[in-house]
């Protein structure tokens, strides 16, 4: 894949596979504070490389993942946004599910809203999934309102089997879009 071929874009958003040169912005994003303020902690760098290659390997298998992002006029990474195969137990899993993660430069520009857009417009017109979640912490605001504006119809609160040992992060919103 050339340094910067896409898989698909949005108007200002490109999406692609990951690539090892991402390690070091990515590795940055993730032990910002901030950005991960709703999840149990930061990622070390060695963290973040093993998360590039699940990552990888997860499109290899499903033809999907959460997309390595830029902005399409600066080629600038911001992220990423997408969709993952959870099979976690829950009444709403397994599904797949949509996230983003962006770095705070890029917060309050409407990319994680118009890239979940055009990822759900892909996987239902191209990769023919007809149903898609997303979670959140129930204190994760920003999240759940991208998750209304993109058209998901929240269908209820659970506790994530996977954060057990975080009560504070523990229960989390579902929401749901199918395809019409």
């Amino acid at each position: 894949m050339k340094k910067n071929e896409y898989i698909f874009a949005s108007e200002r958003l490109g999406f692609r596979a990951w690539r090892k040169d991402d390690l070091e912005e990515f590795a940055k994003l993730n032990s910002d504070k901030e950005v991960m303020e709703h999840f149990p902690k930061t990622l070390s760098k060695k963290e973040v490389k093993e998360l590039i290659e699940k990552l990888q390997q997860h499109f290899a298998t499903n033809g999907y993942t959460y997309y390595a992002t830029e902005i399409l006029e600066t080629k600038e990474f911001i992220g990423m946004i997408g969709l993952a195969f959870q099979e976690y137990k829950t009444k709403f899993t397994p599904a797949i599910d949509i996230g983003w993660r962006l770095k705070r430069n890029a917060w309050g520009k409407g990319y994680a809203t118009e890239g979940a857009k055009r990822c759900i417009e892909y996987a239902f017109n191209e990769l023919g999934i007809m149903k898609i979640i997303s979670v959140c912490t129930i204190k994760n605001n920003k999240s759940e309102n991208v998750m209304k504006k993109i058209g998901m119809t929240k269908k209820g609160e659970f506790n994530h089997p996977e954060l057990r040992n975080y009560p504070e992060y523990e229960k989390h919103f579902c929401y749901e879009i199918i395809k019409k």
